[in-house]
């Protein structure tokens, strides 16, 4: 086990989800709570906990990868997809709430979603629990998508 990896696999995806929060958590009580959301819009308090699980699940699926990478090509290559999905990741909230623009969050949704089903098809034939671990994730992000659809729709 590389120790060395597994912390930077860890803690990048947080540092992600730390960014992101920089422009969440003002936003929630103002011009959040002032959007009308859909009937299915959880409560705030679940977004931060679902997020950590996530970026913990990504962390040890780059992880599984990264540890083939010296002697597989294919990872050495797919290990630059997943930091760029990841940027695309923490732009979500700076769009979302720090710019307030719902229709360009919803565009740069689409591209993370995009990016994660590549990243389960190039994960596959390297490490099949680093696909599996992407499925919340990819599911989480599905129903992000729906809810900033109708987030943007009503508002």
């Amino acid at each position: 086990m590389n120790y060395k990896r597994l912390i930077i696999s860890l803690a990048l995806p947080q540092l992600a989800g730390l960014i992101g929060s920089i422009f969440t958590t003002p936003a929630i009580p103002g011009w959040y709570a002032s959007l009308i959301k859909p009937s299915f819009s959880p409560p705030n308090w679940l977004f931060g906990p679902v997020w950590i699980s996530l970026y913990f699940l990504m962390g040890i699926s780059i992880y599984l990868i990264w540890q083939r990478a010296q002697k597989n090509k294919k990872a050495q290559k797919v290990l630059w997809l997943f930091w760029i999905h990841l940027f695309f990741n923490a732009i979500w909230s700076i769009i979302f709430f720090g710019l307030q623009n719902p229709g360009l969050a919803l565009v740069d949704l689409a591209v993370i979603w995009v990016l994660i089903i590549i990243l389960m098809i190039k994960f596959w034939p390297i490490n099949k629990w680093s696909t599996y671990l992407l499925i919340p994730y990819l599911l989480w992000v599905s129903f992000a998508g729906v809810l900033n659809f109708f987030i943007w729709r009503l508002n």
